[in-house]
C-alpha cells in the first residue's frame, strides 16, 4: 500500500500525470419521494457534487490514481420546494486491506439534518475560509472526515490535519442558523461526531483504529492468528471507551461498519476466542444479539 508510506511522511518520486485525486466517490440521489416537478434538478445536482469532491485535491498527499478512496454519498431528498432542499444523507467509505482482494468499510454515517438551498445549474463554489452554501459546508465536513479516518487506519494520528479542517467547517457552521452543526443539538450530529474524536475520553478511538487495521486486519495477510489477536485487543480499547462514554457517537460508528466483519473474522478463531469476543460486544450492542450469536457458531472446518 502506497498511501502507507505517503502518511510516514516519505517523499514519491513520479512522472507527471500518475498523481491523482484522492476521492473516487459515487453520489446517488433518490428523489422518489418528490412528485410533481421536474426531476433534472436532481440529476444536474448529482452530477454537480461528483464533480465538486472528485475534482479537487483536498490536500498535499501523493495520491497514486489506483489508490484513490473509494466512498459513497446516498442522498434521499424528503422535501422540495422553491430550490430547498430538507434530505437524510449516508455515506461510507472503504479501504483495502494488505495483500487481500478486501476492502473494509472505514466509514458507515447516516446525517439526518442536511438541508440546503439549491438552484439548477449553480455552480458549487470551494472556499476554505467561508462559508459559500450549507451543501459545500456539508460536502467539505464529509470528505475531510473520510479523509481523517482513512489516513487514521493506515498511521498513528494520521488523520489530525483533516480533524483540524472539518473542526474550521464546524466552527463555521455554528455560526449560521443551519441545522447539524450546532453543540447539544444532537448526540449524532457533526458536531457530535467530531468532538468524539478529541473529548478526552473518546480520543483513544483513533488508536484503536489504527491498531484494528494496520495491526489487525493488515497482519492478517502474514499471520491471521497474530491480526486477529490485535483486533481482539482493539475491541477491549473500544470497551475502556464504552465504559466512559457509553453514549458516544462512536459506539454506533464502529457497529455500523465493524460488527458483520468481525463476525467473518472470528468464524474460524477458537472457541475460547469467540467466547471472549462474543461477551466484549454484546455487552456493548445488547440489541445486536441476533447477529453476534453468530460469532460463536462451532466452526465447520
Amino acid at each position: 500500500m502506497k498511501r502507507i508510506t505517503i502518511l510516514l511522511g516519505c517523499l514519491i518520486l513520479c512522472l507527471p500525470g500518475l498523481m491523482s485525486q484522492e476521492l473516487n466517490c459515487r453520489v446517488e440521489i433518490n428523489s422518489d419521494k418528490i412528485q410533481g416537478t421536474n426531476k433534472q434538478v436532481f440529476t444536474t445536482l448529482q452530477e454537480a457534487i461528483m464533480e465538486y469532491i472528485n475534482n479537487r485535491k483536498w490536500s498535499n498527499a501523493q495520491v497514486a490514481i489506483n489508490e484513490r478512496i473509494e466512498c459513497t454519498m446516498m442522498i434521499t431528498v424528503n422535501t422540495y420546494a422553491d430550490d430547498h432542499f430538507a434530505c437524510d444523507i449516508q455515506v461510507q467509505s472503504r479501504r483495502p486491506v494488505y495483500n487481500s482482494s478486501y476492502s473494509t468499510t472505514l466509514f458507515n454515517f447516516k446525517d439526518t439534518k442536511f438541508e440546503f438551498d439549491y438552484r439548477e445549474a449553480e455552480p458549487l463554489i470551494f472556499n476554505e475560509n467561508t462559508m459559500e452554501s450549507n451543501l459545500t459546508a456539508v460536502l467539505n465536513y464529509y470528505v475531510y472526515m473520510i479523509l481523517a479516518l482513512d489516513f487514521d487506519s493506515f498511521s498513528p494520528q494520521g488523520g489530525s490535519p483533516f480533524l483540524e479542517l472539518a473542526g474550521q467547517v464546524v466552527a463555521m457552521g455554528q455560526s449560521s442558523m443551519e441545522l447539524g452543526w450546532k453543540a447539544f443539538e444532537d448526540s449524532r450530529n457533526r458536531h457530535a461526531l467530531l468532538s468524539a474524536f478529541t473529548d478526552q475520553n473518546t480520543a483513544a478511538f483513533r488508536q484503536l483504529w489504527y491498531n484494528y487495521h494496520r495491526k489487525g486486519l493488515d497482519e492478517m495477510a502474514l499471520s491471521v492468528d497474530k491480526g486477529r489477536a490485535n483486533i481482539t485487543e482493539s475491541l477491549k480499547m473500544l470497551k475502556q471507551i464504552y465504559d466512559v462514554a457509553p453514549m458516544s457517537v462512536l459506539l454506533p460508528l464502529f457497529k455500523d461498519s465493524k460488527l458483520d466483519e468481525l463476525v467473518n473474522i472470528y468464524s474460524k478463531a477458537k472457541q475460547t476466542e469467540k467466547d471472549e469476543v462474543y461477551e466484549l460486544l454484546n455487552g456493548m450492542y445488547p440489541t445486536e444479539t441476533t447477529r453476534l450469536e453468530k460469532i460463536k457458531e462451532v466452526s465447520r472446518n
